[in-house]
């Protein structure tokens, strides 16, 4: 909440009935704000609430209702002249938003309430790749044309501007032709008397309708872009996606990612409006995928029986083992995904990232081999005054962690690089995926080096 405004105070005047002041109240909160303290009410306070806000300010709370479900049902409690209103001031991208998560009763009272144009413009927009810049990008913007003068193009935007997303950035067309593009600085800082086409910069940084939306909104990173023109394939202008669309997508899909890194199946809904049949959904497949691939580490358990009945204090160290093999898998994996997410390597980097794991293995690698080498001689042999483990123990240990710890890496590196060479999201390769794959390794390294060092 606002830091001027108490969630306590505001819920004792629902509760009250105070809605005079409830209304002076909500009239000078962030849109936000008003929309958190909605989700804090039962359904038949928060279409009460709704109903105080005035038309503009209901349209950007309405936007930012976190559950669908809440958004669904302020819809069907307003009447076809209070949504009709609603959507009046929403833009266009935010309707095409609300539409995708709704069911088809809902959408078809939505589209029955918007203008014969408008309706066209969302049919238009609901047609492209759902992970596309089309599916994003909104249609109200500012156009002007080369030949105008500054002082007309000023009207234009006083005339036309109230209802676009964004009227600092103009884009300049001719014929629907993107030809460049002019601010709202650049044109006071002119005559009136200058032709646009005169000051417009015709350097223009664009994408196609079909470009992945991830990838567009890296270029607002990279590019430090407020707004983005999205052309079709004749590089006529269809549309603009702007800087909060941009973050929408980052948000979404670092969740994502996340989710996938965590072996969880994504979703769209926050953690706590989640049901629990729908999160074990969400969990069990990947759970019961790794549980079957993890057998195999009791498969080379049970192959390598001899070696530890002859040699017992082996089984001890396999935790260790296979802890650490996952943990240096896993900080490559990650590390490799990042730069994959941001660009900054790809496929063809694949022996560039390789040999720098490798060195960084390498590295760390002795230093673990070292420090437990130590630690099995000072603590295991020597205070716990365990005689089994022998220096021979210690360097079969030690031999096999350094390996691990290369292997893993490598793994770790490697895996996410060929995954989004195939077209499978890097995402998936990552901690639990991996530390399957290492714990194996982990074991057979470790009784291969075993069975030659300690002759068992």
């Amino acid at each position: 909440m606002h830091e001027n405004y108490d969630l306590e105070l505001l819920m004792e005047l629902v509760r009250q009935k105070k809605f005079r002041q409830l209304k002076e109240a909500l009239g000078q909160m962030n849109e936000v704000d008003i929309a958190e303290f909605l989700d804090e009410l039962d359904v038949e306070q928060e279409i009460l609430v709704f109903r105080l806000l005035p038309k503009d300010l209901a349209a950007e709370v309405f936007t930012y209702l976190e559950n669908t479900e809440d958004q669904e049902k302020l819809i069907g409690a307003l009447s076809d002249k209070e949504l009709r209103e609603v959507l009046d001031e929403l833009f266009l991208d935010d309707t095409v938003d609300i539409i995708e998560d709704m069911p088809a009763n809902v959408v078809s009272r939505i589209l029955r309430n918007t203008d014969t144009s408008t309706r066209s413009q969302i049919n238009q927009l609901l047609n492209y790749p759902k992970d596309s810049a089309g599916s994003i990008m909104t249609t109200e913007f500012v156009y002007l044309h080369p030949d105008a003068t500054v002082e007309q193009s000023f009207a234009r935007i006083r005339r036309v501007g109230l209802d676009k997303e964004t009227v600092y950035t103009c884009y300049v067309t001719q014929n629907r032709v993107l030809l460049g593009v002019v601010t709202v600085k650049t044109m006071l800082l002119s005559a009136y008397e200058t032709r646009i086409g005169d000051i417009m910069e015709t350097n223009v940084l664009s994408v196609t309708t079909h470009e992945d939306k991830e990838d567009v909104a890296q270029m607002f990173s990279k590019y430090g872009l407020t707004a983005l023109p999205v052309v079709d394939g004749e590089d006529r202008l269809v549309g603009i996606i702007t800087v909060d669309d941009a973050m929408d997508v980052i948000e979404e899909e670092t969740t994502e990612d996340f989710e996938k890194m965590a072996a969880i199946l994504p979703s769209d809904k926050p953690y706590l409006r989640t049901g629990v049949f729908e999160t074990w959904k969400s969990r069990i497949p990947w759970l019961m995928l790794l549980m079957l691939s993890a057998t195999f580490t009791g498969i080379i358990i049970t192959s390598f029986e001899s070696a530890l009945n002859a040699c017992v204090i082996l089984t001890s160290f396999i935790p260790m083992l296979s802890g650490t093999g996952g943990n240096s898998g896993s900080q490559s994996s990650v590390a490799v995904i990042r730069a994959l997410s941001l660009d900054e390597v790809e496929f063809s980097d694949v022996l560039a990232v390789l040999w720098k794991e490798i060195r960084v293995a390498v590295l760390c690698g002795v230093c673990l081999g070292g420090a437990n080498f130590i630690k099995m001689m000072v603590v295991d042999r020597w205070l716990m005054h365990n005689p089994e483990v022998t220096p021979l123990v210690a360097l079969v240990v030690c031999l096999t962690l350094m390996l691990t710890v290369v292997c893993a890496k490598i793994v770790g590196c490697t895996l996410p690089m060929a995954a989004e060479k195939v077209g499978i999201d890097p995402a998936v390769m990552a901690a639990p995926f991996i530390t399957t794959i290492v714990d194996a390794l982990s074991l057979l390294i470790y009784f291969a080096i075993a069975t030659h060092v300690l002759g068992i």
